[in-house]
């Protein structure tokens, strides 16, 4: 399964590294394993998580605030 990401997570992203690094060193770290954590467990067991429409789905991120909004798509050639 190949992921992709829209530019605005993107930024949403390192923002959130840098706002929890500046509230304790280390901890944007320990967010940015939560999140790739919570993308392994999508792509493992993508269809698990609470739909919010036909195709979209979220999965609650723990430890942090965050939920991780996303579509399964079938690939293209």
């Amino acid at each position: 399964m190949r992921v992709s990401y829209l530019d605005a997570a993107d930024s949403e992203f390192d923002e959130a590294i840098a706002y929890y690094n500046a509230q304790r060193a280390g901890l944007g770290f320990e967010f940015a394993d939560e999140i790739k954590e919570a993308v392994e467990r999508i792509k493992n067991y993508p269809d698990a998580w609470t739909p919010l429409s036909e195709r979209v789905r979220r999965c609650q991120v723990h430890r942090f605030p965050y939920r991780i909004i996303y579509q399964v798509r079938d690939e293209i050639s």
